[in-house]
């Protein structure tokens, strides 16, 4: 039974920077994809980054977050990161953790397959 456990969230000041965690359980870093993904009011669900957690490392990024977001792993502790900054407060939502279906860039659409996390709200004010 996948268990993802999210932590970090939080408000803070447009351009600011937030580190969001997610421990894993019943699950072992190596071979599938994970992810973060949010969703505001009013909007679907969207990837934000995937990466695997493998040895390659491969990542993928929205286009929206590219070059403010880092996604990373640190599979002795089987946790997963993703590092925030310069945030803009089109970035409020709630984030989710999960281990995805797809692989690759595949992995930044959300599946129903996907195993979610509980959310963590990330809200930013102008």
């Amino acid at each position: 039974q996948v268990q993802l456990v999210e932590s970090g969230g939080g408000s803070v000041q447009t351009g600011g920077s937030l580190r969001l965690s997610c421990a894993v359980s019943g699950f072992t870093f190596g071979g599938r994809w994970m992810g973060w993904f949010r969703q505001a009011p009013g909007n679907e669900r969207e990837g934000v980054a995937v990466m695997s957690t493998g040895s390659s490392g491969s990542t993928f990024y929205a286009s929206s977050v590219k070059g403010r977001f880092t996604i990373s792993k640190d599979n002795a502790k089987n946790t997963l990161y993703l590092q925030m900054n310069s945030l803009k407060p089109e970035d409020t939502a709630k984030y989710y953790c999960a281990t995805t279906w797809d692989g690759g860039v595949k992995a930044l659409s959300p599946s129903p397959n996907n195993n979610w996390g509980q959310g963590t709200q990330v809200t930013v004010s102008s």
